[in-house]
């Protein structure tokens, strides 16, 4: 793995260790009632998604390894394009369900 790719997944490591330390101890109301949190969860999903986008140019087989890799993606654009109609229950389910196993992911690719 060259430096730039391992500079991503460490970016990757750090946004989404960020997401779980800003939204521990709450639970889908009290993230919905704190805009702060809202906002401070989808930049760094966005940083996760940009980071992702940048290995993809770079080496698209290595990024084969991250699954759900493009859905990743795609969500970092909505959270940037469509701003506005962001739904914070999606959101909400990526932080629980989906980036625990994204972490899990990334940290072995760190490792090996």
């Amino acid at each position: 793995m060259n430096d730039e790719i391992r500079k991503n997944l460490i970016d990757v490591l750090q946004a989404g260790e960020e997401i779980q330390r800003f939204t521990h101890d709450m639970d889908f109301k009290a993230y919905q009632n704190n805009t702060i949190t809202q906002r401070a969860v989808e930049r760094n999903f966005e940083i996760i998604g940009e980071a992702l986008n940048r290995i993809k140019r770079i080496d698209d087989e290595f990024l084969a390894r991250v699954s759900e890799h493009n859905r990743i993606i795609g969500f970092r654009n909505i959270l940037i394009h469509g701003y506005d109609i962001v739904d914070e229950m999606i959101v909400w389910n990526a932080v629980k369900n989906h980036l625990p196993i994204l972490l899990k992911e990334i940290q072995m690719l760190l490792d090996a």
